[in-house]
C-alpha cells in the first residue's frame, strides 16, 4: 500500500502500536502504518495528533480534500530534508537567469514530447479524429524545434502555452461527444473530462510536492513556473512532463467506461462533479499507476537536486512509452 483514501464522513482513523486503525460506523479495519505514504482524506473524517504525527515523521504526506468540490483545504508533505543548503541553492537559483533557463527549456522539451507521444496513441485508437490529431501533432514537433532558439524563460513558457493551445482541441477530439469536452475547462471544470483531470493533477500534485521535499527543496521554488502566492511552483514544474500521460490515462478511464456520464452531475454553479462510486473507481485505477508516476517525480526531484548540488546530471524527464504502462 503506498496510499489510503478515506471517502467516509463517520470515519475516524486512530494509532495503536504500529497499526492505522480505521473505524466507522459498520467496523474498523487495521493497517500497518509504515506502508502509508499518502493520506488523502476527503471527508469530515477525525485523524487523532498521534497519527499525524507518526505520518509527518516518516516522510508520509497527507492532503485534506473539500467535501463535494474535491478541492485541497490542508496539507503536509511529511518530515522535511535536513539539508538547508540545497534549498539555500534553490533560492539562489531564482537570480541566476541561465541556469533557469536550461531548466525550463528542458522542462518544456519533456512536456511537448509527451503530447506528441500521447496524440500518437490518440491518433491511432480514434481513426475518425485523426486529421484533427496529426495537425496538432505536426504544430507541436514544430514547437518542439523551435524550443532550441529561446533565449529566456518567458519564451519558454510561450512554447509551452503554443503547444498547449494546439494540443487541447485535438486530444478532446477523441472523446465521446455525449461527454461534452471541448478543451481544458478549470475553476470550475464544466464535463467529467475535466472534473477527472482536476481531480488527477491535485492528487499528482501533491505527491510531486511531497517528492520535492523529500529530496531537500522548497517545493514552492521552481524555474519555469515563476514563484507565485500559494503556489508550490516546483511541484508544477516536476508535474509537466507528466500531465500528457495523465491525459491518455484519464482518456483510458472513459474509452473503457471505468468511468460513465452517470458518476457525474453538475452543480448549481456549472461545476462537474465526480460521486461517490466514481470516486471509488477513480482511486482504485489511480493507485493502480500512481508507483509508476511516484518513481518519476521522485528521479526528477533526485535529479534536479544534484543540478543545486553542482552536478550535471541528466533531469530523468522521460517516461516509458504509453504501451510500456502496466
Amino acid at each position: 500500500m503506498t496510499a489510503l483514501v478515506v471517502d467516509r464522513r463517520d470515519a475516524r482513523l486512530t494509532l495503536q502500536a504500529d497499526s492505522l486503525v480505521v473505524a466507522a460506523a459498520d467496523g474498523r479495519a487495521l493497517l500497518p502504518v509504515a506502508r502509508v505514504e499518502r493520506l488523502i482524506v476527503r471527508s469530515p473524517a477525525v485523524i487523532d495528533a498521534a497519527v499525524l504525527a507518526r505520518l509527518w515523521a516518516q516522510g508520509a504526506g497527507v492532503l485534506v480534500l473539500s467535501g463535494r468540490r474535491s478541492e485541497p483545504t490542508a496539507r503536509f508533505y511529511g518530515r522535511p530534508h535536513n539539508d538547508v543548503r540545497r534549498r539555500l541553492a534553490q533560492y539562489a537559483l531564482q537570480t541566476d537567469e541561465d541556469a533557469k533557463l536550461r531548466l525550463a527549456r528542458g522542462l518544456v522539451a519533456a512536456k511537448v514530447a509527451a503530447q506528441g507521444r500521447s496524440l500518437d496513441r490518440l491518433a491511432a485508437a480514434r481513426p475518425n479524429a485523426r486529421l484533427d490529431i496529426e495537425r496538432a501533432r505536426r504544430r507541436i514537433a514544430e514547437l518542439g524545434v523551435a524550443l532550441d532558439a529561446v533565449a529566456t524563460v518567458d519564451a519558454a513558457r510561450g512554447v509551452e502555452g503554443a503547444a498547449a493551445a494546439a494540443y487541447w482541441p485535438a486530444f478532446a477530439a477523441a472523446f465521446a461527444p455525449a461527454l461534452g469536452c471541448a478543451g481544458r475547462s478549470r475553476r470550475p471544470p464544466r464535463d467529467p473530462v475535466n472534473a477527472v483531470l482536476s481531480l488527477a493533477y491535485t492528487l499528482v500534485m501533491f505527491e510531486a510536492g511531497r517528492r520535492a521535499q523529500l529530496a531537500g527543496l522548497d517545493p514552492m521554488l521552481g524555474a519555469l513556473h515563476a514563484p507565485a502566492f500559494g503556489r508550490d511552483s516546483l511541484a508544477c514544474d516536476l508535474v509537466e512532463p507528466l500531465r500528457p500521460r495523465i491525459d491518455l490515462w484519464t482518456w483510458e478511464l472513459f474509452r473503457a467506461r471505468t468511468l460513465r456520464p452517470e458518476h457525474f452531475s453538475t452543480d448549481a454553479d456549472g461545476r462537474c462533479l465526480l460521486g461517490k462510486a466514481g470516486r471509488g473507481a477513480f482511486y482504485e485505477a489511480l493507485e493502480a499507476r500512481m508507483p509508476l508516476w511516484s518513481r518519476f517525480l521522485a528521479r526528477a526531484a533526485r535529479a534536479f537536486a544534484a543540478r543545486l548540488d553542482g552536478v550535471d546530471a541528466p533531469l530523468a524527464l522521460s517516461m516509458p512509452a504509453p504501451e510500456d504502462e502496466p
